[in-house]
């Protein structure tokens, strides 16, 4: 019950921000007065879905005087728009800006147990009309939607140029003090959730492995945060100012965290994975079971194709940063698609025996050079490539097998 009453309530909530937008034009016609304030809202990560592992950010607008308290939000988008999940997939995804009651908006965060820390920013009186004038702006409807791009335009990149553009002066930022790079950040993040952290490693390449500025690392909303803590306004004649008035903890995450696990989940499903392909290719070879062979083979390959589709297209079709090049797509590759549906074509084998030659060759020459490929790859990728590699050095052995005890049953001359 408290889960509807809580939806009713933001949808009624969205509804009274059209309602104002249409009706009134309410925040382009406000004069904010002496009392106001204008803060950034922080969340903390939450580990319901997997957008949410890197936090939030949002404008507060706040004036007790004109009965204001809105909240400017980046992060909003549409699962109904056409298309959502291909636009998704080719890095096609459009956000928007809106503005939402703060007692909405805090609520959603509150049902969800998730933290929320408010800075309360040292603004003048002309600083923060501007940055209303220009929220608003950006909230019409005409400018409201934007191309998403989850490291260099997001939903805390935009509060950020937002502020940085009307204050008064430079904002000289709290440094954090290391050398990072953009894996690094993501898998900060989604460490406590090992198969995410897998599976985006999997697809982001070597771009995403080069170390990158502070300003950069404000794609995620708590190095915002720490980025404003501490954090000056220069103006032109050298006079200095902090820039956070106050923080406050608005909301506390409510329940224990999950703590990283000390096993790594896809390494030991991985290594499992490649025991079981062991045991069961000497089985295969032993016993000659050799249908049973081009089964297990078949659904293999065919994962191994699929994802390698999917990397394919991340490198070469889609907008979605760091994705090429990516140097996974030398053990997941689209080839074994094609492969896994040719594993019955009896004519084939001998063009088979050739791809697993080469494959067998080229996956241990990776593996090998693993240290020196400029990309950072998961030791838990090592035992699914060493799976691939055991299955196409079986298939070289197991047709030779067939092509010696071919030749042996040829009659001879007499």
């Amino acid at each position: 019950m408290r889960r509807l009453i809580f939806l009713i309530l933001i949808f009624i909530g969205f509804s009274n921000i059209s309602k104002a937008e249409n009706d009134n034009r309410f925040d382009q016609t406000i004069i904010l007065s002496d009392t106001s304030q204008i803060s950034l809202l922080t969340s903390n990560p939450w580990e319901g879905a997997i957008y949410a592992l890197f936090g939030h950010t949002a404008i507060r607008i706040k004036d007790p005087v004109k009965n204001i308290d809105i909240v400017y939000n980046y992060g909003i988008f549409n699962f109904n728009a056409p298309n959502f999940i291909l636009r998704f997939v080719k890095g096609e995804t459009d956000y928007m800006v809106a503005s939402v009651p703060y007692q909405y908006y805090i609520e959603e965060y509150r049902e969800r147990g998730v933290g929320v820390i408010e800075q309360v920013f040292n603004l003048t009186q002309k600083e923060k009309q501007e940055i209303l004038n220009a929220l608003f702006i950006n909230a019409m409807p005409e400018n409201r939607i934007y191309r998403y791009n989850y490291f260099y335009d997001n939903c805390s990149t935009r509060p950020r140029d937002i502020i940085a553009k009307y204050v008064d002066g430079t904002i000289k930022y709290a440094p954090t003090d290391k050398i990072q790079t953009y894996r690094d950040l993501v898998r900060e993040c989604t460490n406590i959730q090992p198969w995410s952290r897998f599976g985006i490693d999997l697809v982001i390449g070597a771009e995403a492995d080069k170390t990158i500025t502070d300003r950069q690392k404000d794609f995620l909303p708590l190095y915002l945060l720490n980025a404003y803590t501490g954090a000056v306004v220069e103006n032109t004649d050298g006079e200095k100012r902090e820039l956070v008035n106050s923080e406050n903890v608005l909301l506390t995450t409510q329940g224990t965290p999950t703590l990283q696990s000390s096993i790594d989940q896809p390494l030991l499903i991985g290594s499992l994975l490649l025991v079981f392909i062991i045991l069961i290719s000497v089985l295969i070879y032993r016993k000659k079971i050799f249908t049973l062979s081009k089964v297990f083979d078949t659904i293999l390959f065919l994962v191994a194709g699929l994802s390698g589709c999917i990397i394919f297209f991340l490198m070469f079709f889609s907008e979605h940063p760091c994705t090429n090049p990516n140097w996974n797509i030398v053990w997941l590759n689209p080839l074994q698609l094609i492969v896994a549906i040719l594993f019955f074509v009896k004519s084939l084998s001998k063009y088979l025996y050739y791809y697993h030659f080469i494959n067998f060759v080229a996956l241990l020459a990776f593996l090998l050079a693993w240290s020196l490929i400029p990309q950072q790859l998961e030791i838990a990728f090592i035992p699914y490539i060493l799976s691939i590699v055991v299955r196409s050095g079986m298939n070289i052995l197991q047709y030779k097998k067939l092509n010696k005890k071919a030749v042996y049953s040829l009659p001879r001359a007499k």
